[in-house]
């Protein structure tokens, strides 16, 4: 991956200290987009008041001592801010970002280039670290706790190991199946924060602040409208605003209000709960072809072709919060709230279950 030093705060603003990514994606212009709604300090973080006190307690006091930040885990679903988190303690802590993602570490060798080459104080982001190998995370125990990096030299009897001093560092792991951390990873971090989803008006806050961001008109019926659809995540919410923008522009509705919000996202197919065709499909299968269920994972994933793990990984999550689906020993079960959502009267044996 090549390395670049790119801007994160927003489009037109002058920025302070620049942040360094490792991310082939980074050249990608919606990437380089998104990144520009990114807040940029832990006052502009909307909601996760808890976690932006403790952050800001913990930096001001690391500052105060001339130390870099102790390790922090960044737990929660996806797109609530754990990126855009980490982006902001390198900015608070005024020192480099370098980002790269567990998958991408696939050696002893992937880590030890990357952490040589940190400058110090620097924040290194590893992103979905849950998906670290075994070998790859036991690599980073030593630089975790003693600023040191173990390398091997030679093979055989004749090898010998050599350590080598690492520069002060902060290690931000984000990942969004926190179970699937082994035990001994986790308990090096000195810092450990889940985020959660945000409510409405907050992220009717965030809709608004990204339309200015991006120089969109929209009122406080627009963006309540979007932010009621957004599943409670700001990652959805920024995105179909820039759907609900297009549709705007293309269907020449000018400034967006509610009205002009619903018909995009009605035309987007997403319903007044947030859910759109595939987890409404989800939802409609287990109802029509085995009669609300329980089904197992594997035979649902053919009746809907999708793969298991995008299922379970991205549907489902959001079905079990809203209380639409269940899962049980035996399957997936939809919940009287399910038919009712989908407009179906509930048979007797579902409602018995409940």
């Amino acid at each position: 991956m090549s390395e670049k030093r790119i801007r994160t705060p927003g489009i037109d603003e002058p920025t302070g200290e620049e942040v360094r990514i490792h991310d082939a994606r980074a050249d990608a212009p919606d990437e380089a987009l998104d990144s520009s709604l990114r807040p940029r300090r832990l006052a502009d973080f909307v909601n996760q008041v808890q976690v932006t006190e403790q952050l800001g307690i913990f930096i001001e006091a690391a500052r105060g001592r001339g130390e870099p930040l102790d390790h922090v885990l960044l737990a929660g679903p996806p797109g609530l801010g754990k990126t855009s988190l980490a982006h902001i303690v390198a900015e608070e802590m005024q020192v480099p970002m370098v980002q790269t993602a567990g998958p991408a570490l696939e050696r002893k060798a992937d880590v030890a280039s990357f952490l040589t080459a940190l400058e110090p104080g620097s924040v290194f982001f590893v992103d979905e670290i849950h998906r670290l190998g075994r070998a790859v995370e036991e690599t980073l125990y030593p630089a975790m706790e003693d600023g040191e990096l173990p390398v091997v030299l030679g093979q055989g009897a004749g090898a010998r190991t050599v350590t080598l001093p690492l520069p002060p560092l902060t290690l931000i792991g984000a990942t969004t199946r926190a179970g699937l951390l082994t035990t001994p990873l986790r308990d090096r971090f000195g810092l450990s924060l889940r985020v959660e989803h945000y409510g409405s008006d907050h992220l009717a806050e965030i809709v608004i602040r990204s339309a200015g961001i991006l120089g969109i008109e929209i009122d406080g019926d627009g963006a309540e409208t979007i932010a009621g659809r957004s599943r409670g995540t700001p990652r959805v919410a920024n995105r179909l605003l820039k759907r609900v923008r297009d549709f705007a522009q293309v269907k020449d509705r000018g400034p967006i209000d509610g009205e002009v919000a619903l018909a995009a996202l009605e035309m987007l197919e997403v319903d007044a709960g947030g859910l759109d065709r595939s987890d409404r499909a989800l939802l409609d299968a287990i109802a029509s072809r085995f009669g609300g269920g329980p089904v197992g994972l594997s035979t649902l994933a053919v009746a809907i072709g999708e793969e298991p793990d995008t299922i379970e990984d991205v549907l489902e999550p959001y079905l079990l919060q809203q209380g639409l689906l269940k899962r049980t020993p035996r399957g997936r079960v939809l919940t009287p709230r399910a038919y009712e959502h989908l407009g179906l009267p509930a048979p007797d044996a579902a409602r018995s279950l409940f």
